[in-house]
C-alpha cells in the first residue's frame, strides 16, 4: 500500500511539473483517475478493436489502461508532445509504442506502421484550453484516422459544460461525427469529469 501511494505522490508531481513547464499544453494539475479511465476505455470499445490509437497519453494513466484491456494482436500505439511524459509513458508501459509529436499528425503514423485507419481514438487533450485552430485541426486529425464507425473518446471536466469554451467543444463534435453521447460523471476524479463519446 505504501509503495502504491509513493508511486502515485510521484506521478503528482511529475504532472504538476510538466503543467508549470507547459500549461497550454498539460492543461491540468493532476493526473486523472483509474476509475476515469475506466471508464473511458469502456465507452471507446477498446476491447473489441483491432487498431487503437490514444492522443496525449500525459503519465500513462489512459494508456495503462487500454494495455490492460486491448486483446491480443491490437495495434496500438499513443502520440505525446511533451519529451516528458513520451518517457514516463515509455517506461510506465513498455511495449506501447509512443511517438513524440502533435495529434494533429495521427494519419501520418498509420501510414508509417501501414495502417488504413483505427477503430477507435481516445483523447487525453485538454480541448478547452486549446485555441479554436488547434481544435480544429485535432478533430479532424481523428476524423480522417478513424474508419467508418469508429469511435473518439475526450473526457471534460464536470463544470467545463456549463462555460463556453465547454459548449463549444460540444458543438464542434456534433458537427463532425454522426452521434455524441456522453458517460456517466466520474465524482471521483479530481476534478469530477465524464467523457463524450462521438461516433464517425
Amino acid at each position: 500500500m505504501l509503495v502504491k501511494q509513493q508511486k502515485k505522490r510521484g506521478e503528482v508531481l511529475h504532472f504538476f511539473k510538466e503543467y508549470c513547464v507547459s500549461p497550454k499544453h498539460v492543461g491540468a494539475l493532476t493526473p486523472s483517475s483509474r476509475e476515469l479511465a475506466d471508464v473511458i476505455t469502456d465507452a471507446s470499445g477498446v476491447a473489441q478493436a483491432d487498431i487503437v490509437i490514444e492522443f496525449g497519453p500525459g503519465t500513462g494513466v489512459f494508456t495503462e489502461m487500454i494495455q490492460r484491456k486491448i486483446r491480443e494482436g491490437t495495434q496500438f500505439f499513443a502520440i505525446e508532445i511533451s519529451e516528458e511524459f513520451v518517457k514516463t509513458v515509455r517506461e510506465r508501459c513498455p511495449g506501447v509504442q509512443v511517438f513524440h509529436d502533435s495529434a494533429t499528425n495521427a494519419v501520418k503514423y498509420l501510414e508509417l506502421l501501414g495502417l488504413p485507419h483505427c477503430d477507435c481514438i481516445i483523447s487525453g487533450l485538454p480541448f478547452a484550453i486549446f485555441s479554436d485552430e488547434l481544435q480544429d485541426q485535432l478533430l479532424d486529425s481523428a476524423i480522417k484516422a478513424l474508419r467508418p464507425g469508429g469511435v473518439f473518446v475526450t473526457f471534460t471536466y464536470f463544470q467545463s459544460q456549463y462555460l463556453p469554451a465547454g459548449r463549444k467543444l460540444k458543438q464542434k463534435l456534433e458537427k463532425r461525427f454522426s452521434k455524441v453521447e456522453r458517460t456517466r460523471t466520474v465524482w471521483k476524479n479530481i476534478f469530477p469529469a465524464f467523457a463524450y463519446r462521438a461516433v464517425k
